[in-house]
């Protein structure tokens, strides 16, 4: 991937995930379910060919930002997504704490 590459992130609501794209090539995506106004992410990959360039984080940031502009609380079931939301504190509050106190209960 060149430092001139076109990332383009944008959900596809049909395969219910986002998805990140290097120069229109599927870069990975982060697979969702939507369930009594909340989203719950349950998978995040990135296409080893493009691994260790950062396209993970892009990604969640991106799906993150897309759920909080629909007002829509998030369930992170996705060891990938949980660690992104411990890691910046500015998506905690989008995160249902009843469901995920519950799931870890």
């Amino acid at each position: 991937m060149s430092d001139d590459a076109t990332i383009t992130v944008g959900e596809n609501a049909d395969a219910d995930r986002y998805e990140i794209h290097v120069d229109g090539a599927l870069g990975g995506f982060a697979q969702y379910v939507r369930r009594n106004g909340r989203t719950y992410f349950v998978h995040t990959e990135i296409d080893p060919a493009f691994g260790g360039r950062g396209l993970g984080g892009q990604l969640v940031k991106a799906a993150l930002d897309s759920e909080r502009a629909a007002e829509r609380p998030i369930v992170p079931l996705c060891p990938f997504v949980k660690a992104f939301v411990e890691r910046h504190p500015a998506y905690q509050d989008l995160v249902d704490g009843r469901i995920v106190a519950a799931i870890d209960d």
